[in-house]
């Protein structure tokens, strides 16, 4: 049920029971491990437009030799719901574990299926996204109990979803440290800054500048995450003081809009956002075309950056959203897109390679 009333029967699967969350849609045909387990869906119920999903059923919980995931972007599946007009029963795959059903069930994630997945894209695409609610039951569902519900939860523009991390964890052995801020990260980010050669120190949204400075960290890395940009504010402030000191840092997604922010620039919630992976991205730098994996809600005001040393470095093909900000002197990039991707397309992977640049020529000391 959406919060103009509209709503949807069809069949329940994963777990029985009721969540509230914002309804966003994601295009993407392929990724649904990585996409599911995303941080940046907390408090979302997700729409997949692609009609057929876990066909190629759930793997088992596979560590790479950094410890990290290899199939999933964290512990855990972080949508609140999901929505999908057809549900696979019996996957196929050799690295099949579980079927979409055991695992949301293992996660005590709801979710429906036959129903038209199209027609509620579209009411997103035209009202833009609302709050909703999923419910899955045994017994006869009241529409006008779960609407009378639905109208007294909280909107996910005002709620912040702190992120579970609270001690510092390191990754890597060798190479220059790495501070890498976790507002609810993807870890094949980490595992792209270590191939890239870095040591990361994956640290807390919330921790003290002062501590930070203390770790000796070569450079700055601002994840992506969930929620308004606008709640992050000790995040931001941390920001700030790294570029007075120009410490190089790299923004991503979530990131791009704190440092947006951070600059004393503006965000705007989208109509609907972005989320899939064939998002075409310009790159003012080459004049090129990439093709991007994305999943965010709202972007930088471009008008609130003018009077700032950023630079808009990417702009989205399709509504000329900015997708990515350079400030050369001070030693600041960001991107608006998932250069990790996981699910794919690896299209942009070279940022990481620029940053690697960057903090080489930087040599910062604190």
């Amino acid at each position: 049920m959406l919060e103009d009333g509209s709503f949807w029967k069809g069949r329940g699967f994963g777990s029985i029971r009721k969540v509230f969350g914002e309804v966003v849609f994601n295009t993407g045909m392929v990724g649904y491990t990585e996409a599911f387990t995303d941080p940046s869906y907390r408090g979302q119920i997700l729409v997949t437009t692609y009609p057929l999903i876990g066909n190629y059923g759930v793997p088992e919980m596979e560590k790479d030799e950094f410890g990290l995931p290899l199939n999933f972007e964290s512990e855990s599946i972080q949508i609140a719901g999901l929505v999908v007009q057809e549900a696979c029963s019996i996957p196929s795959h050799p690295h099949s574990k579980l079927s979409l059903h055991q695992w949301l069930a293992n996660h005590g994630v709801p979710a429906i299926e036959d129903v038209d997945t199209r027609e509620i894209t579209k009411r997103l695409r035209t009202r833009g996204v609302m709050m909703g609610a999923l419910v899955t039951s045994y017994d006869e569902i009241s529409e006008d109990q779960v609407y009378s519900e639905l109208k007294k939860v909280e909107r996910y523009d005002s709620k912040f979803f702190e992120p579970n991390l609270k001690e510092p964890v390191e990754y890597g052995k060798q190479g220059p440290l790495l501070a890498f801020i976790d507002c609810g990260a993807k870890l094949s980010i980490i595992r792209n800054l270590l191939r890239q050669g870095f040591r990361v120190l994956r640290l807390p949204y919330n921790v003290d500048f002062e501590e930070l400075l203390s770790y000796k960290p070569k450079g700055l890395v601002i994840s992506n995450g969930p929620g308004n940009p606008k709640r992050y504010t000790k995040t931001i402030e941390l920001i700030a003081q790294a570029r007075e000191m120009k410490l190089p840092t790299l923004g991503i997604c979530l990131g791009n809009q704190l440092i947006a922010l951070s600059y004393g620039g503006d965000t705007f919630k989208m109509k609907y956002g972005h989320r899939g992976q064939n998002k075409p991205c310009i790159n003012s730098l080459d004049n090129r075309v990439y093709i991007t994996s994305q999943n965010h809600g709202y972007a930088v005001d471009p008008s609130s950056i003018k009077n700032t040393s950023l630079k808009i470095w990417w702009v989205n093909a399709d509504d000329s959203t900015i997708e990515g900000l350079i400030d050369q002197e001070n030693k600041v990039i960001s991107v608006q897109f998932h250069p990790e991707a996981n699910p794919g397309p690896f299209d942009t992977l070279f940022v990481f390679e620029l940053y690697r640049k960057m903090v080489e020529k930087a040599d910062f000391h604190a």
